[in-house]
């Protein structure tokens, strides 16, 4: 196969890796899992650890997808002797690797967005007073 061709490939391998990884962190961080730490704050943490993960999955994606569109758009403006109804154009599935690269890098960075900051830390959790149901008889 083409150099472009194997290249894409490959960062389409460790983009599914990359993701895959990032879903077994995310899910160890999430709060509502026993799994782990008990601290919220490290929870969160590798909440954000696989939040990167997804970041770096979706960039190996749209870097994929990108560089076969880049290669197709070559093939398709060079001069050749193929006529131009028989060259390739883009395909669906070039959108759809787009839109996934893109939904895959705004999940990771809204989980990142789930770092505590130094002013939460403090005031983790606070049981609220139960409010008062007795009443007086007389």
């Amino acid at each position: 196969l083409a150099v472009h061709i194997q290249t894409s490939r490959a960062l389409m391998v460790i983009s599914l890796l990359l993701g895959f990884f990032g879903i077994i962190v995310s899910v160890v961080g999430m709060k509502c899992t026993k799994v782990g730490e008990e601290d919220p704050v490290t929870k969160s943490r590798i909440a954000v650890a696989g939040g990167v993960l997804f970041i770096l999955s979706g960039l190996c994606t749209l870097a994929a997808v990108s560089l076969y569109a880049t290669q197709v758009t070559y093939e398709f403006f060079r001069e050749s002797t193929i006529p131009i109804n028989a060259r390739y154009e883009f395909g669906s599935a070039l959108f759809v690797g787009w839109g996934a690269a893109s939904l895959t890098v705004l999940g990771g960075s809204l989980l990142c967005c789930s770092c505590p900051t130094k002013d939460r830390r403090g005031q983790q959790y606070y049981r609220q007073s139960q409010p008062s149901t007795a009443r007086e008889y007389v």
